[in-house]
């Protein structure tokens, strides 16, 4: 058959089916013909089920069972066998019943309907059975004295249970023994019989109720009689009366909450026998038989009336995530419990409710203060003063406050003026940050290019020449733009007056050739200028503009013959020496030219003389006065009354500014003359004055938002006890939600508001108040009429007294008041005494008197005669009425006590917020701080007094320093260092040094280098063009070896070369050489051919012409030189080109551009961090490597698509912040040495980057003000007396002290005078119930009887080697049984044990430990884990032999019995065995001798021990006795003397064995070391952390 298919059906329930498989099977488990098998038998296919649906969840489920009792694996399993030793337990299983049921009725339905919903729960779990645990008891005490004086008694000693049996351990053993005793004979007969009081009966009302009545009748007719009487009294006399007798209704015993009534109870008075057996009363001789009669109250229990109706909820409106409200209900006493009675149940009621409406809390912050730099920038390097017009990274702060919102809105402005600040307990979840890091932009400032040179003299205003003024002007332009525009920028156009002003003139481009007057081929002639119109910026203009200037006259020119001399032609004139001219100064220009040829002897024109090689001329002639305008900065943004108002409401946003309307700024602009300061504004040209009005935005006023003022802060619901000094304030306060800007409403100042709570501070105390004792109330007459004494009208009795419930200040309140709040109620009844006239009664003890002073006079104290004395003063010597002491004398020493505390900073004035969560500011962490020890006062019986007894205020102060945290404090950046190329992208460097490590937890250094540096490479540009070669004019031709008469031949010249800085003026100064590109560097010689008269002159040559790009072998470049004189006859000149191949790196070079790694990232000179700027730099590459002009790239017009800078951050060092020190927490111990006090703070900023760490003490102690710890202790009982009889019921008395104690387990308790514990309330160990008698029975001689009680053993787990099994813990206690007379053993009754659950329970180990042997036998005994030795707990199975003897007995001297069973020797001493294995004798092991020459000792041999087994050959002269020594011991096991032996041969062997090695060895040659001279390089791994 196959499994049942899945339930279907059309309907939900049991109305469906479900099929499955069935087929004929071989008996091999092969398929066959269903013909094969018989039909009859054949199962059902189809069967009707419950189909689920989805709803059935809902009512049903499974029903799970109890689990049944562990059962153990073995007596389940057959094959399993019992542990045989029991050690943590057995394994088991355990079983329970699991089904289906409906929900509603518990019908168990099936199982399928729940499992389609659940799996079916297990139904069987391992479990463990533990181990058996055996009773544990304790040692026995030691024997008691003997029952009796005389005769045969008994002796009993007893134990008492630690460990109950459990688990089914072994019972409890018997914990009393007896022993007989017989202190001595009696002399004369024993007494039997014994007088037995019995327990004092119930309580019963000595009048029947009709007596009473009468009795009240008769005492209303006599009330009556007085009322008549007090009627003549005025109205204000008979008021008090009344008011008095009704507080006195209330306050007697038949008043209002209690009915005091007095009764008498009786106790039986029998004889019995010291068998048990009760006999005639006359057989116990007594002369009185004690009192069976005493004065009591009847009980009554508590009453009280129907709870009154539940009060409204403490909260008015719920709140899902806050507590929830209260509310109560009380019901009053009507009936106090009197005599005993059942005590008063709870008098009020309290459950949590929860009120109607929803209220949601939820966190709301203000608006982020200003980005503030200085914050970050004092933790970097305080020595920054300077901090205005910080920028970069810094932080911002915000408050955060709760509020009670209705529905979860957005947060708008002006739904948040509304919203009022609660207390921040009531929001739950994590509460926004209150800090942030910002970034403030910083500022660009403006950067400008270099001064142009000085333009010609021009008019202002080319459009306006009438003027006739003229200026010349020279420019610079902005390279960076600044922030906010352009009018932070310095003056861009500086002027000079001039004269003769143009504002276009003819500009020679250059001059033809020199062409001969009178079309000669030589001799002088003209050059014609080629000229251009430029205007006064020099750019080309139509020719037409110039028809006003004058224009360029050829200039005079000659053309030496073959005979001239031939000079070269003029050098360009040099830059202007001076800008301007003045007193001292004046600007010069300078050309020359150089001889070339001689000329030929008379027939030729002269060279000119030296001087006029050279010419001069004036340049910059205008004076040294430059003016130019000078601007103030831009006014505030006003408004701008020219505007239309409809076009001012516009808002415009740029960037996070939201502005309102269009205003206008103004700006002072005046004509200032440099080095002078101002002139007159016509002193600057007109045209170039800047604007001094702009528009601008006008931002729009943002008014103060503040929220509403919070709820007043609740006064103390608690009341303070005592008269507290301190007035409790409440508060509230309001937060400023958005400061006002741009003019707008500004804030209020008070923020936080004050007032004393109107609740009185001081709690209204209650205290019970007693009246007057009522008459002492005797048992009725007729019952003690028979008594002696009752004709007398004394004895013992009972009085009584009312009990009300008063206000500190005298008021009255209700009792619950008194129950609530005041100490336990006082005492209704009092037992009390009326003396007979043979009584002589004392009242108790008064207080002793009070002393002035210490050590000084005396005190007393008194008492009273109660009752008349027969016979007078007869007793007095005896009895004393007064006692007279001397004033004790107080000694108090001071110490300390403790360890000293943290070191504490003062605590500076701030006043903790009730509401919201500041944020916190610098506190001040470190300086001088102090610590405190405690001091303990004690007198001079060494008990702990009050501190200020020894004049002290409680601490030993002590100044302590706390290190502040010192940075890591590097120098300030280095200037740059120069770019490391002077043509192309280098790199420039600047460094900081270390100038201090950080220590005590100071802000940590960056990554320093071995030398403790750090490093900032950035790449930088240097200006090909910087620095250019100078070279001057050729000097004069020096002839060497050619004829000097015609002064012409082989010669030299030679010239300065200098590398000169470049300006826009030109070179300026000469500098070094190495900053000039050495490639480029002139000629500063030339050897060459002075030409002779009438040769060929030609000029210099001519720069080479560019070779064609791509460079190629095929390509060419010319050079060209022109002719400057002309041959003589039959002379020719030389060619005046040149031609060379161009080569590729030779001199035709390809050119591309190259882009620089990004340099680091760059801040602004006044950011400490956050965003700045990487840059990169593009150089221009030759195709030999060489940084060259980019202006090569720039001609061939090279692609150029990198981005040249790119924003980056830097991580903004935040220091730890940490919270305020919470306040002091109460003291640990309420009182005694060990108190502390904590406080402690959190982390409210995490640090971040490389800002300061947090440190590690987060939390602060000191010790508490010592004081005494003061408590009621009870003495120990008194004995058990019976009043008036021998045995039976009687009573025990204890008393209740004041103890003083340090609170410490070293020091024990001191008694004290009671008055030092009468603050605390009357309990003794947190019992409030102070009992000091109770009942008790005397044992009748010869009565068997249980002790008392012991006290509850320590609380013991169920554990295995410290490992807790999980069972719980348990502690015990038990009754022993204790017999007086051997005659009544068997009236005993039986011991009694009880045990009971507890927590905090110890693991105990039990182990078995033994004694030393004495003789055959030691002492065996089971000792627990503490130290106790117990009875019971170690296994039984594992406990040692306590009993051994040896067969023969050990009778030889020094042998004892061994361990093993057979004879052996004391120590000190060795064997001599007998062959057949027997011990002989024991013998001093012996010490071995070294004979002496002469020594007649020498002939005695050493022991052989070569083989222990075998004994050695026999000596001559001991026939039949051999002896040797046994290295083994009666138990088979080696001697230790053995091992001591073998360990010596062995050590002695390898030395032997070592030295014949060394002896034997041939020493080695010695080998030449080769010297490694070359120095491996050192590699120095630095962590950044060296010493300076």
């Amino acid at each position: 058959m196959g499994p049942w298919g899945r339930c279907m059906g059309s309907e939900c329930g049991p109305g469906g089916s479900q099929s499955r498989a069935v087929w004929c099977a071989h008996a091999e488990g092969w398929t066959t013909l269903h013909t094969n098998c018989d039909q009859a038998e054949r199962p059902d296919n189809q069967q009707s089920c419950f189909r689920v649906c989805d709803w059935h969840k809902d009512l049903y489920d499974w029903q799970l069972g109890a689990w049944n009792q562990c059962v153990p694996v073995s007596m389940r399993s057959a094959g399993v066998q019992r542990p045989a030793v029991c050690t943590r337990g057995e394994e088991g299983i355990q079983t329970r019943e699991v089904g289906c049921v409906q929900k509603a009725d518990g019908v168990p339905a099936e199982d399928a309907i729940c499992e389609y919903f659940e799996p079916k729960p297990r139904l069987e779990q391992a479990c463990l059975i533990p181990c058996p645990r055996d009773c544990v008891v304790s040692e026995f005490s030691s024997w008691t004295a003997c029952s009796k004086t005389c005769g045969m008694g008994l002796q009993n000693r007893i134990r008492f249970i630690l460990a109950p049996p459990l688990f089914g351990g072994a019972a409890c053993p018997n914990l009393t023994e007896f022993q007989t005793c017989h202190p001595g004979p009696c002399e004369g007969e024993e007494s039997l019989y014994s007088l037995r009081v019995g327990p004092w009966g119930p309580c019963s009302v000595p009048l029947p109720r009709q007596a009473r009545q009468k009795r009240e009748k008769m005492r209303g007719k006599v009330r009556e009689r007085l009322r008549e009487r007090g009627k003549a009294k005025d109205p204000e006399t008979r008021e008090l009366i009344k008011k008095k007798r009704n507080r006195n209704r209330l306050n007697r015993p038949g008043g209002k909450f209690w009915d005091v009534q007095v009764g008498y109870q009786t106790r039986e008075v029998t004889c019995v026998h010291k068998n048990g057996n009760a006999e005639a009363l006359s057989l116990c001789s007594q002369e009185t038989l004690p009192v069976t009669f005493q004065a009591c109250v009847l009980p009554k229990d508590c009453d009280v009336t129907e709870w009154s109706e539940w009060s409204a909820c403490s909260k008015t409106c719920h709140d899902p995530n806050g507590p929830k409200g209260e509310r109560n209900r009380v019901r009053k006493v009507s009936q106090f419990p009197i005599g005993g009675g059942g005590d008063c149940p709870e008098l009020e009621e309290k459950e949590a409710c929860s009120p109607q409406g929803e209220a949601v809390y939820s966190w709301k912050t203000t608006e982020w203060t200003e980005c503030r730099v200085d914050v970050l920038l004092s933790q970097q390097d305080r020595r920054r003063g300077n901090q205005t017009g910080l920028c970069g990274g810094g932080t911002q702060t915000r408050e955060v406050y709760c509020v009670q919102s209705t529905a979860d809105t957005p947060p708008t402005l002006s739904l948040l003026r509304t919203l009022r600040p609660v207390d921040s307990d009531l929001c739950l979840g994590i509460p926004p940050d209150t800090i942030q890091l910002c970034h403030i932009s910083c500022p660009v400032e403006c950067e400008v290019s270099l001064w142009s040179a000085w333009g010609p003299c021009t008019y202002e205003n080319c459009q306006d020449q009438a003027a006739k003024k003229g200026f010349k002007l020279r420019k610079r332009r902005i390279v960076n733009e600044p922030t906010g525009g352009t009018g932070n920028c310095p003056h861009l156009v500086e002027t000079i007056p001039c004269e003769d002003p143009s504002c276009f003139d003819w500009l020679v481009v250059k001059l033809e050739e020199c062409i001969p007057d009178n079309e000669k081929e030589c001799g002088p002639g003209t050059q014609i200028p080629q000229v251009q119109c430029v205007n006064s910026d020099g750019e080309y203009v139509e020719r037409q503009l110039c028809r006003d200037a004058i224009l360029p006259m050829p200039a005079i020119c000659e053309v030496p013959c073959s005979r001239d001399c031939a000079l070269s032609p003029w050098t360009p004139w040099s830059l202007c020496s001076h800008t301007c001219s003045g007193k001292n100064t004046e600007g010069k220009q300078t050309r020359a030219r150089s001889i070339l040829a001689y000329n030929a002897g008379e027939g030729g024109i002269q060279c000119p003389n030296i001087s006029a090689l050279q010419e001069v001329r004036s340049c910059n002639d205008h004076p040294c006065t430059v003016y130019h305008w000078q601007t103030g900065p831009w006014g505030q943004c006003i408004e701008d009354s020219s505007i239309p108002s409809t076009n001012a409401s516009v808002r415009r946003t740029r960037g996070s500014d939201v502005s309102c309307s269009v205003g206008m700024q103004t700006r002072k602009v005046i004509c200032v003359r440099v080095n002078v300061g101002q002139v007159p504004p016509k002193k600057c040209p007109e045209s170039v004055r800047p604007d001094t009005v702009r528009p601008c935005l006008l931002p729009c006023k943002r008014d103060c938002i503040i929220t509403p003022y919070s709820d007043w802060s609740p006064c103390p619901s608690t009341c303070q006890s005592g008269s507290g000094n301190t007035k409790k304030k409440q508060s509230r306060k309001r937060i400023i939600i958005q400061l006002p800007a741009n003019g707008g409403q500004d804030c209020p100042e008070v923020l936080n508001q004050e007032r004393e709570c109107e609740a009185p501070s001081v709690c209204q105390g209650y205290r019970w108040k007693t009246h007057k004792w009522r008459r002492c109330q005797l048992v009725p007459w007729s019952v003690r009429q028979d008594s002696p004494g009752a004709q007398e009208t004394c004895g013992p009795g009972l009085q009584v007294r009312a009990v009300s419930c008063r206000k500190q200040d005298g008021g009255q309140a209700d009792v619950e008041d008194c129950l609530k709040f005041a100490s336990s109620m006082l005492p209704l009844t009092q037992p009390c005494q009326l003396p007979c006239r043979e009584d002589c009664q004392l009242s108790t003890w008064s207080k002793f008197s009070s002393c002035t002073a210490d050590c000084v006079g005396v005190r007393t104290r008194k008492r009273m005669l109660v009752g008349e004395i027969k016979g007078h003063n007869s007793h007095f010597g005896m009895y004393p009425l007064s006692e007279t002491q001397y004033c004790p004398c107080n000694k108090y020493n001071a110490q300390p006590v403790g360890n000293w505390s943290d070191c504490i900073l003062p605590e500076g004035a701030r006043i903790e917020g009730h509401l919201g969560m500041k944020v916190q500011g610098d506190i001040k962490e470190c300086g001088q701080g102090y610590r405190y020890q405690a001091m303990v006062c004690y007198d001079q019986d060494n008990r702990i007094v009050e501190t200020s007894r020894c004049n002290s205020h409680g601490y030993i102060e002590e100044a302590c320093i706390i290190p502040c945290p010192s940075d890591c404090k590097l120098s300030e950046w280095s200037n740059w260092s120069r770019c490391s190329k002077s043509c192309g992208s280098g790199v420039k460097v600047r460094s900081k040094w270390l100038r201090e490590k950080p220590y005590n937890g100071g802000r940590p250094c960056p990554k320093l280098d071995h030398v403790n540096q750090v490093y900032e490479v950035v790449p930088c540009l240097s200006d090909c063009g910087q620095y250019v070669w100078v070279a001057e004019p050729w000097s004069v031709w020096k002839v060497s070896n050619v004829d000097l008469k015609e002064n012409c031949g082989e010669g030299i010249q030679t010239r300065k070369v200098r590398c000169m800085l470049n300006t826009v003026d030109g070179p300026s100064e000469q500098v070094e050489d190495y900053l000039c590109d050495p490639e480029e560097m002139p000629l500063g010689a030339r050897n060459s051919r002075l030409p002779c008269p009438e040769d060929c002159v030609l000029s210099d040559w001519e720069a080479w012409s560019p070779c064609s790009l791509p460079c190629s072998e095929n390509g060419t470049r010319e050079r060209s030189a022109y002719l400057l004189r002309q041959p003589g006859e039959g002379k020719e000149c030389p060619l005046t080109k040149e031609t060379e191949p161009c080569k590729l790196n030779g001199n035709c070079f390809h050119y591309s551009y190259n882009i620089t790694d990004w340099s680091t990232c760059q801040l602004s000179e006044r950011a400490v961090c956050g965003n700045g700027i990487k840059t990169r730099m593009l150089d221009c590459v030759r195709s030999d490597g060489k940084s060259v002009d980019l202006k090569f790239c720039k001609e061939l017009g090279l692609d150029r698509k990198w981005q040249m800078n790119a924003s980056c951050v830097v991580e903004c060092p935040v220091n730890c912040q940490l919270s305020d020190w919470s306040p002091w927490s109460d003291c640990t111990h309420s009182c005694g040495l060990a108190g502390k006090l904590w406080r402690r703070r959190t982390v409210i900023q995490a640090p971040q980057g490389d800002g300061r760490p947090c440190p590690s003490q987060m939390e602060q102690w000191k010790s508490c003000l010592v004081k005494p710890c003061y408590s009621w202790r009870y003495s120990t009982w008194s004995e058990c007396r019976s009043e008036g009889a021998r045995c039976g019921e009687g009573l025990r008395f204890r008393n209740v002290s004041c103890f003083v104690s340090d609170g410490s387990s070293q020091q024990d308790s001191s008694v004290v005078d009671d008055e030092l514990c009468g603050d605390l309330e009357p309990s003794v160990d947190g019992d409030t119930s102070i009992v000091l008698q109770e009942l008790c029975t005397v044992p009748c001689p010869g009565e068997c009887y249980l002790t008392d009680w012991t006290v509850w053993s320590p609380c013991q787990l169920s554990c295995v080697s410290g490992d807790d099994l999980g069972f719980g813990s348990v502690q015990v206690r038990s009754r022993a049984v204790v017999a007086q007379d051997p005659e009544n053993l068997l009236q005993c009754p039986e011991q009694e044990l009880e045990a009971r659950p507890c927590t905090d329970g110890q693991c105990f180990e039990y182990k078995w430990r033994t004694g030393p042997w004495r003789g055959s036998s030691r002492q065996v005994w089971c000792q627990r884990s503490d130290g106790l030795n117990v009875t019971g707990g170690c296994l039984v199975i594992a406990k040692p032999i306590a009993d051994r003897s040896c067969n023969p007995p050990c009778t030889k001297p020094r042998s004892l019995c061994t361990e093993a069973g057979v004879c052996g020797c004391d120590e000190g001493y060795t064997e001599v065995m007998t062959s057949d294995g027997v011990l002989d004798q024991c013998t001093v092991i012996p010490v071995l001798e070294i004979p002496t020459a002469g020594d007649n000792k020498a002939d005695v041999k050493t022991i052989r021990a070569f083989n222990p087994t075998q004994p050695a050959a026999s000596t001559p002269g001991r026939v039949g006795r051999t002896w040797f020594l046994q290295p083994f011991g009666p138990d088979g096991k080696l001697k230790t003397w053995v091992y001591g032996v073998a360990a010596g041969a062995f050590v002695l062997l390898i030395f032997i064995i070592s030295m014949t090695y060394l002896a034997c060895k041939k020493p080695k040659k010695p080998q030449r070391r080769q010297m490694n001279n070359r120095l491996k390089p050192l590699t120095l791994a630095y962590d950044g952390d060296a010493d300076m």
